[in-house]
């Protein structure tokens, strides 16, 4: 259980990473300006605290992933961050209705997070 969970963080970590680049891979310098003062703000900002928080889950899955495990508060995070990715996996389906690689690939990757936050949780429930 312990590779899994640090897989987690991993995962975690990548998003953080992911997310820091938004600014230059879809160019929110420019298509940015296209929007009301505070919808610009609020992409941003929404932005910044997905990275605090992935950071924040890489941090506790690298370093205490199996201490997570070993408590019921650890157990209910960890099974939210997997709803958390399900949902983000529906969210493509709603939001981004196109036939386009990228998105299928995120979708794909969206939906193995998803598993791979539940896959502790059904370990413990074995034990």
């Amino acid at each position: 259980m312990k590779m899994i969970l640090f897989f987690c963080g991993l995962y975690s970590l990548a998003f953080a990473i992911f997310h820091m680049g938004f600014w230059k891979l879809f160019g929110w310098k420019k298509d940015l300006t296209k929007l009301q003062f505070y919808n610009r703000g609020i992409m941003q900002i929404l932005n910044c605290r997905l990275i605090y928080i992935f950071l924040l889950l890489a941090f506790l899955y690298l370093y205490f992933g199996e201490a997570l495990m070993a408590n019921a508060p650890g157990r209910v995070l960890t099974g939210g961050i997997s709803i958390f990715w399900l949902g983000r996996t529906i969210e493509q389906f709603v939001f981004l209705r196109v036939n386009n690689r990228v998105i299928h690939l995120l979708t794909v990757i969206f939906f193995l997070g998803a598993l791979l936050f539940a896959w502790p949780l059904l370990i413990w429930v074995r034990q």
